[in-house]
């Protein structure tokens, strides 16, 4: 068991490793940096370790990457929304697909509606110029893209049977 728990550990540690990196192919969008790599982890670290290891990637990338200086205080409701909603959909449907529209709706929904007490209360923004949806379009635009990438890499380690024996290994396989 204590094995298990040490793979698990040290492959968040990797997966928030790479979105931390990751954030650095970042592009702007529509006043916020989008970074898909991040989104792309979510899903990977959901669908292989559980929702609260990809909750606890996404955090930990999001405090990384702004202590480093490569994201914003937009970094935190912006990915772990999204990796809480597409790990609880992969435990639920066992399906790439559910986590991969999982990660889109959490992240763009319900991580750009967080994303307003955010930019209005933490980083000073006036409330007259920043309407409460608007940070949905750019999120949308960096999970969409994130989720795709995830979604390729995911069905094709699926379709020759990788991703099974992974998660075999960290206990996940149904």
């Amino acid at each position: 068991m204590r094995h298990l728990t040490v793979n698990r550990l040290a492959s968040a540690g990797l997966l928030t490793a790479v979105a931390v990196v990751g954030s650095l192919f970042s592009f702007p969008a529509f006043g916020s940096n989008c970074a898909p790599v991040q989104h792309m982890v979510n899903i990977i670290c959901a669908v292989l370790l559980g929702p609260w290891y990809g909750v606890g990637v996404a955090f930990s990338a999001s405090l990384l990457r702004n202590l480093l200086g490569l994201g914003t205080l937009m970094a935190f409701p912006g990915s772990m929304f999204g990796a809480l909603l597409c790990g609880l959909a992969y435990a639920l449907c066992r399906k790439v697909s559910a986590a991969c529209l999982a990660e889109v709706f959490g992240t763009a929904v319900l991580g750009g509606l967080a994303a307003y007490p955010v930019a209005i209360l933490l980083m000073g923004q006036d409330a007259g110029e920043v309407a409460f949806y608007a940070f949905i379009i750019p999120f949308l635009i960096s999970t969409a893209a994130g989720a795709v990438i995830a979604g390729a890499v995911l069905g094709a380690l699926e379709g020759t049977g990788v991703l099974r024996k992974v998660q075999m290994q960290y206990g996940r396989a149904a």
